[in-house]
C-alpha cells in the first residue's frame, strides 16, 4: 500500500491543478492564456512540471485586492486615507429619504407635528 503513496500524491496535485486552471477566470491567468495553461497542466502533469508551473507562474495572486496588478496597488489602504472610498461618499446625499420638504422656518411649526387635539397656530 504504502509504494502506492507517491502516485496518489502526484495524481492529487494533478487534479487539483487540473481544476484550479479550469475554475480561474480568463483575466485572472498570469503569463499565458487559460487554454495553455490547461494543456500544459494536462501534458506535463505525470511529472509535475505543468502543476507546479502553474502554480508558480499562472495562478493569480490571492492577495491582490481589487484586481491590483502593480506592487504598489497591492497594498492595504484604510478606508479614510482612501480616495475612491471619500469620493464615493461625497456623492451621496446625506438627508433622511423622507427630508424631501425644505425644513420649516424658525418660528412655524411642523404640520406633521399637531395632534388630533393641537389645531396649528394661525398668524
Amino acid at each position: 500500500m504504502l509504494r502506492y503513496l507517491p502516485f496518489l500524491l502526484i495524481l492529487a496535485v494533478w487534479l487539483y491543478a487540473f481544476i484550479d486552471v479550469l475554475n480561474t477566470r480568463e483575466d485572472e491567468v498570469r503569463k499565458l492564456p487559460k487554454l495553455a495553461w490547461v494543456f500544459i497542466v494536462l501534458l506535463f502533469g505525470q511529472v509535475l512540471v505543468g502543476p507546479i508551473a502553474w502554480f508558480i507562474a499562472g495562478r493569480p495572486r490571492r492577495n491582490a485586492p481589487y484586481g491590483a496588478v502593480r506592487a504598489d496597488e497591492r497594498r492595504w489602504v484604510a478606508p479614510d486615507d482612501n480616495p475612491n472610498f471619500l469620493k464615493s461618499l461625497g456623492g451621496q446625499d446625506q438627508r433622511p429619504a423622507d427630508a424631501d420638504e425644505p425644513p420649516p422656518a424658525s418660528g412655524d411649526r411642523d404640520p406633521r407635528d399637531t395632534g388630533p387635539d393641537d389645531p396649528p397656530k394661525s398668524r
